[in-house]
């Protein structure tokens, strides 16, 4: 959930890499498909080079669907990843979220002005923390300032700590409190800084107005409508149904790499909890950006950045919207994304701002312990997008 926001970047060596792409042409493909489908395998292949145990990518546009996969999805079996397998999509849980309370705003629920201790009493008080000093649309858009829990949890930080918590349960108000025990990180409103905090306030906020979980909400109000058949916003069950992809990881330690993949997801909570795939995914943030979500209003408040200028290292010149992120492409205007990373499983997404061509991808396993991963995530969006699949402007 927090990884990409450590990790360093150079805008030269993402515009190096974006040429690299992948393929899977079928006899019957035209040349300009089977250069895009190679375009695209090539992309996957050099993300796995950086050490990665497996790579999917589903690239949907102009030139139709393609899919490329490497690697494996279970190193104790050796069985190949496929594109339709199942992953956790970490922080991609915030696009879903935000979608839900925007709703709920159109709705006249709920405003982005309302504070937290409208909506929460007492809830974020203490340390210098003040919940009527902070709005829905500040928690939305990370402006809050409240300190990000999951930088003060060792189940998401540590191997000990994995190890001893991967199957505890946690509420919401554990979460929170966690943070509460810092002081804020900044006087709302006056920076950004992503905080995880912000999301599992706002998904307290989404209950206590419609008096269900935000599972329970999202599974109603996207999951179902838009089909997403193989996506879930799980509880507290630690397993991940039906076929799915393994997450590996060593938590940056000098010890043997561990399998993550069961894990309880009640410590990301509504910050992190889902679980989806590539087609799932881009289903859903094309509807997102196609209109069919969010009225007019409510998407164009979604859009609406703040500069994140702490996301360069990785992102250079990146924004935040709400539950939203727009990137620079290297060919002009921008995309829309919200990438997740948990220990183990690494989640990017890129799509224009029309909705009608999207690129996922997951790669899980930690990856390198430099750049070179995240560069080769950013490049394949990028050239899927500006490259292979032609330009896609703001």
């Amino acid at each position: 959930m927090h990884r990409h926001l450590t990790a360093l970047s150079a805008l030269s060596a993402l515009a190096a890499l974006t040429a690299v792409g992948l393929g899977l042409a079928t006899p019957m493909a035209s040349a300009t498909e089977s250069r895009h489908r190679s375009t695209l395998q090539q992309s996957v292949d050099a993300i796995e080079k950086t050490g990665t145990v497996a790579v999917v990518a589903q690239s949907t546009g102009p030139h139709g669907r393609r899919y490329a996969t490497t690697g494996v999805s279970d190193t104790a079996t050796g069985r190949a990843a496929r594109v339709t397998d199942k992953f956790r999509i970490a922080s991609s849980t915030k696009a879903f979220v935000s979608t839900v309370m925007l709703q709920l705003v159109g709705e006249g629920r709920v405003s982005l002005d309302d504070t937290v201790e409208h909506w929460l009493p007492g809830l974020v008080d203490g340390n210098g923390n003040d919940g009527n000093a902070i709005t829905v649309r500040q928690l939305l858009n990370h402006t809050s300032g409240l300190f990000n829990y999951t930088a003060d949890f060792p189940v998401l930080t540590t191997a000990a700590g994995f190890e001893a918590d991967r199957y505890t349960t946690w509420t919401p108000r554990q979460l929170v409190g966690i943070a509460l025990r810092h002081a804020p990180d900044f006087a709302p409103g006056t920076r950004w800084e992503y905080s995880n905090t912000n999301y599992i306030v706002a998904g307290m906020i989404i209950q206590k107005a419609t008096g269900h979980t935000w599972q329970q909400e999202v599974t109603r109000r996207i999951i179902r409508p838009l089909s997403l058949r193989d996506t879930s916003a799980p509880d507290t069950s630690a397993r991940i149904p039906g076929r799915h992809l393994h997450g590996y990881s060593d938590f940056g330690e000098s010890g043997p790499v561990i399998d993550v993949t069961d894990f309880n997801p009640s410590a990301a909570g509504s910050a992190g909890a889902m679980i989806s795939t590539t087609g799932d995914l881009t289903r859903f943030f094309s509807a997102l950006l196609g209109g069919r979500l969010l009225r007019p209003a409510q998407l164009a408040e979604m859009k609406t950045t703040v500069r994140a200028a702490s996301l360069d290292p990785v992102w250079p010149g990146a924004r935040y919207g709400l539950g939203l992120m727009e990137i620079p492409l290297t060919c002009g205007g921008v995309y829309y994304s919200h990438a997740g990373d948990l220990s183990g499983y690494s989640t990017r997404d890129g799509v224009s701002a029309d909705g009608r061509h999207a690129v996922v991808l997951e790669a899980t396993g930690d990856g390198a312990s430099d750049l070179s991963t995240e560069v080769a995530q950013n490049a394949l969006i990028d050239t899927e997008l500006c490259g292979a699949g032609g330009k896609s402007g703001s």
